[in-house]
């Protein structure tokens, strides 16, 4: 059954921590927060009106199935629970109810609190995107010099670490340096996460090709265990609204490429001149489809079927 959670109201069960683009945040305890993955969608940092039905259930279970295929390389910060428990066994029994359930039910995740890392840490296997606008004007990509002649959608030689600032809500990323990040949260942190991204990266990338799927480029956020200064993977990982998918079979080397990302509705308000205004409600034949994008993105990484 398709359903559409637009905003979670738990009504002070457990207190709501924040409310970003997609996610609804709450605290369970001192030590853990509830991650609640909305069907919002938003493009060029607006919010649609509507909704993309089973999005934010598509987001959970691919992000749980990249924490896993990443455990051996990177601690993460999922709270483990038991094969015989749910996450409903680890938050105040009231949840259990109906109408607190149907609003949390395969969409939550329940994790550590860890000291954020304040960067988006993008890394760049292909050149597209703003890289490509930037590469055609100077030859750079985040100010660092790349090899001539690439064409658009080209596999850079190696991967490359391109992050941004962390922006507020209503606030725009920045694309920084390497040098400008370093300065930002201190040299030794900036190459443990730089190496950190590119392993996971291209272990990620190398499995995808197997399933038909490139990465084209991906955003990773880190936080450090203030314990024994360990860097965490945290937030979401490899799904369609932190990385670029392309469909390896289509893959046309000069051109750009279809995405199984939010590029397809970005190219839609950008036809319509909708880019970047509040207030904007999707079609619906524009929701079916980018419905079907994360469908297709997420049975083709897994090998799952989505019910």
């Amino acid at each position: 059954m398709v359903v559409s959670v637009a905003k979670t109201e738990l009504d002070g069960i457990i207190p709501l921590v924040a409310r970003g683009k997609v996610r609804d945040i709450y605290e369970v305890s001192p030590e853990t927060l509830l991650f609640v993955a909305t069907d919002r969608i938003s493009a060029y940092d607006v919010i649609m009106e509507n909704t993309v039905p089973d999005k934010g259930v598509l987001l959970t279970k691919l992000s749980k199935f990249w924490f896993q295929y990443l455990s051996k390389d990177i601690r993460n910060h999922l709270v483990p629970i038991p094969h015989d428990k749910t996450v409903f066994d680890f938050l105040p029994a009231e949840l259990s109810q109906d109408k607190y359930k149907s609003q949390l039910k395969g969409r939550s995740l329940l994790v550590r609190k860890f000291k954020l890392i304040p960067l988006e840490v993008i890394v760049r296997g292909y050149i597209t995107g703003s890289a490509w606008k930037e590469y055609t004007k100077n030859g750079t990509v985040h100010s660092l010099p790349q090899p001539q002649g690439l064409q658009e959608s080209q596999e850079f030689p190696h991967p490359i670490f391109t992050p941004s600032t962390k922006a507020e809500q209503g606030e725009h990323d920045e694309n920084i340096s390497p040098k400008r990040a370093a300065k930002l949260v201190g040299q030794d942190i900036a190459d443990r996460v730089e190496k950190l991204a590119v392993t996971l990266y291209d272990k990620s990338k190398e499995y995808a090709k197997t399933r038909g799927i490139i990465i084209a480029d991906t955003k990773f956020e880190f936080g450090i265990d203030e314990g024994t200064n360990e860097v965490i993977l945290v937030d979401e990982v490899l799904t369609p609204d932190s990385s670029r998918f392309w469909n390896g079979a289509h893959y046309l080397l000069g051109k750009s490429q279809e995405s199984y990302d939010k590029q397809f509705l970005r190219n839609w308000l950008t036809a319509n001149k909708l880019n970047g205004v509040e207030g904007v409600k999707m079609p619906q034949d524009i929701v079916k489809r980018t419905r079907a994008k994360y469908v297709e993105a997420y049975e083709t990484l897994t090998g799952t079927k989505y019910n």
